[in-house]
């Protein structure tokens, strides 16, 4: 089980602009964020991650890097990359599937296609949002079984101002 306070799970995944996204080797100001995305079949995923795009800079400001991920291949991480229009979001792919298991996500089966006529996956992870600290200590996760009730990230932001403001710890690690 994944505990506040305690090293976050190692996560390491090609990107979209060619680079090799290392937690370990991540130095934030603040923290940095982790948005695991079911991939291309999911339209809930799209209205999230183009939002996300939208407050990259936001996050930024604040000292947070960011960065989502799914366990598709780069074929379809592209295709979000582009046809979700996500110029400013690092976007991952190729997370493995007992990768994302260490991080607790939950693994889902294809049911087929999905609303907007994309064939799921085999196997997929579920989403996730985690923040984690410089130290690689993790701050907070917030991971569903579905799609839907995701962090807002307005909430987020505000939260980040909060832990920020006032060096407030992570909670959750009795």
């Amino acid at each position: 089980m994944l505990k506040p306070r305690e090293a976050a799970p190692e996560m390491s995944f090609p990107t979209i602009d060619g680079e090799t996204w290392t937690l370990s080797e991540r130095k934030p100001q603040s923290l940095s964020m982790v948005v695991a995305y079911r991939g291309l079949h999911c339209p809930v995923c799209r209205g999230y991650l183009k939002e996300l795009n939208d407050r990259v800079g936001e996050f930024a400001e604040r000292g947070v890097e960011v960065v989502a991920v799914s366990s598709d291949g780069e074929e379809r991480a592209r295709a979000a990359k582009t046809d979700w229009e996500l110029p400013d979001l690092t976007l991952g792919y190729d997370l493995g599937i007992e990768d994302a298991r260490k991080m607790g996500l939950y693994i889902s089966t294809s049911r087929g296609k999905t609303s907007i006529g994309i064939e799921e996956p085999a196997m997929f992870n579920e989403p996730g949002l985690y923040l984690v600290k410089p130290d690689g200590t993790l701050y907070s996760a917030f991971i569903q079984t579905t799609p839907f009730a995701r962090p807002k990230l307005e909430e987020v932001l505000k939260a980040v101002d909060f832990i920020n403001a006032n060096d407030y710890p992570a909670r959750g690690e009795a």
